[in-house]
């Protein structure tokens, strides 16, 4: 489409000589009989890519890119995106819970979703705007985690009893008001069937009446960080994040074209891979979620694909790994896998060729998380190389750290990343936002990444996680990638540990494949004439396990520590 240029209310600020070489082409461009700025079209469709489909033509020559689309964005809440989607499939099972033996369909799913305890319509308005801590909904333990003694122990100063509680005023938890469990009843706490039995026809429709209120710019989830690299933040999303992000993954993967979608869901629901990808996907989209158990399990997870014909696969890159080598994979059938969706880690061979339409995608908590992401259609070397190409709606640069500066295309600096999918900020912390989030809202994400022509990136690793071995600058996700080709390495983990003479040197933390055995010389004369001398691993170490997160991410600064006190650094 072009547009007649009007010089009247053009400002630019350039030097002299800069001015002279612009007023050239502008007035060149403004005696077009069709008012067209051939100029200015060329840098808009140098810079614009439109991804409703996968790029065919490179396009991009600067390390910018905006992922264009004919689908416009969505101006809902949360609530309003499951309603409609409620009315489109009021039968479909919306989800499943195999441990527990729950299965519910949407209409089900939304009557249990409106009902609400007896509160005040300023008190439920209060909290959905400002999202304070007033409520815990929680089991009663989880794996290791005893959550009731837990809250015990924080409000100790607080008397228990049923009849107090919902009055309770903890000094160390001020906001906390009520416990609610999940599971066996506890003293001092409510139990969620007595909320939901609370709740009265009048209460939903006051809720509804306080939905039609709500601005889809509102926060509606305060969502914590990983903590790999430091303590979590609370990153502040909104409705128009998340519905948005799930909308336009679910357009890249193909939900709304596939007949049905059943999604095996074994990640975690309290982050964005879960609650996003998963849970609003199920809200925007339509899709079943199965869920094969309450914990992480290999063994409940196949049964859960062959009973339940789950087509689509969420996992962790360890999820994918210990699917992909258990002993009994030959024995389920799995013909119903479509495609896995692995998030921004390092793929093997043998995951690949398990997950034959698999899409990596990459993101972070604080970009609601999407916004790269392959295509079904992508080739092998894009599937092998990328985290994918550029989402709708979205922008991307790749800049010099040190200057801000955009560097050439195809060349490694830090990612940034602008749209609609980032964050209002950390909550309560607006001196962290302010380190992250630029005053034109470009979000630093601390990774190291290159762009190609056709708007696919390539992730080479975190700033912070950076090895610099006498003044060589090594980035651990490349050699963990060369490492993962080695027959017998199961996971691996690259850190930098302290060196005196050179700072820091190589570590290669490596499980090998159950029944496997190498040598640290094995492995550095596998890395010999294939990667730079500098980066073969002046350490190597064998380990049973890595420390992680609750959800299943390395915890590589507590990954340095360990090695360095295991070296006797």
């Amino acid at each position: 489409m072009c547009f007649p240029l009007n010089l009247s209310r053009i400002f630019i600020f350039c030097s002299g000589e800069e001015w002279e070489t612009i007023r050239a082409v502008l007035k060149s461009s403004a005696s077009c009989s069709n008012h067209c700025n051939p100029f200015f079209l060329n840098v808009v469709n140098a810079r614009s890519l439109h991804v409703d489909s996968p790029p065919q033509k490179p396009s991009l020559t600067t390390s910018y890119v905006h992922g264009t689309s004919s689908f416009s964005l969505l101006p809902m809440t949360v609530g309003q995106s499951l309603d409609t989607t409620v009315q489109r499939f009021p039968d479909r099972e919306a989800m499943i819970f195999l441990e527990d033996g729950i299965r519910k369909t949407f209409a089900q799913f939304q009557q249990d979703v409106s009902l609400n305890p007896a509160y005040q319509v300023k008190e439920v308005e209060f909290t959905l705007k400002k999202v304070q801590c007033h409520a815990v909904v929680c089991p009663t333990y989880f794996k290791t985690q005893k959550f009731c003694e837990m809250l015990r122990e924080i409000c100790q100063d607080t008397d228990l009893t049923p009849a107090v509680f919902a009055l309770c005023v903890c000094a160390r938890v001020p906001d906390l008001r009520l416990g609610i469990v999940t599971d066996s009843r506890q003293p001092g706490m409510l139990h969620v069937e007595d909320v939901m039995q609370a709740g009265e026809s009048r209460h939903h429709k006051e809720l509804m009446d306080l939905q039609s209120k709500l601005s889809f710019d509102e926060p509606i989830n305060i969502q914590f960080t990983s903590g790999t690299t430091g303590s979590p933040k609370g990153a502040t999303l909104s409705h128009h994040n998340i519905v948005n992000n799930a909308y336009f993954f679910g357009l890249r993967i193909g939900y709304e074209s596939r007949p049905q979608v059943r999604i095996c869901l074994p990640v975690p629901m309290y982050h964005c891979f879960g609650s996003v990808l998963g849970g609003m996907n199920m809200a925007v989209h339509g899709v079943t979620l199965v869920f094969p158990s309450s914990a992480y399990s290999t063994v409940a997870n196949l049964e859960a694909i062959q009973s339940e014909k789950c087509n689509i696969v969420y996992g962790t890159p360890t999820m994918f790994t210990d699917l992909v080598n258990h002993p009994d994979l030959p024995k389920y059938d799995l013909s119903s896998i479509e495609a896995g969706i692995m998030a921004g880690s390092p793929c093997t061979p043998e995951i690949r060729a398990f997950i034959m339409i698999g899409q990596l995608s990459y993101g972070t908590t604080e970009n609601s998380p999407i916004t790269f992401m392959g295509f079904p259609q992508d080739n092998d070397e894009l599937k092998i190389n990328t985290v994918g190409c550029i989402m709708s709606h979205t922008e991307a640069k790749v800049v010099d750290p040190a200057t801000s500066e955009i560097v050439p295309l195809g060349e490694s600096g830090e990612l940034m990343i602008r749209g609609s999918c980032v964050m209002h900020g950390y909550w309560a912390s607006p001196d962290k936002t302010r380190e992250v989030i630029s005053q034109d809202r470009w979000y630093r994400t601390g990774d190291i990444a290159s762009l190609n022509s056709l708007g696919y990136c390539r992730i080479e690793g975190r700033i912070k996680d950076m090895i610099i071995r006498g003044g060589e600058n090594i980035y651990p996700a490349e050699i963990e990638q060369f490492l993962f080709t080695h027959p017998k390495v199961q996971e691996v983990q690259v850190v930098g540990v302290k060196d005196e003479r050179l700072g820091e040197q190589v570590c290669a933390c490596i499980r090998l494949k159950q029944g496997s055995t190498s040598s640290p010389e094995e492995i550095r004369a596998f890395c010999k004439g294939q990667i730079s001398y500098f980066k073969i691993p002046h350490y190597v170490v064998f380990v049973d396990s890595f420390p992680l997160t609750v959800s299943g991410k390395i915890k590589k600064n507590i990954l340095k520590q360990d090695m360095e006190e295991k070296l006797g650094l």
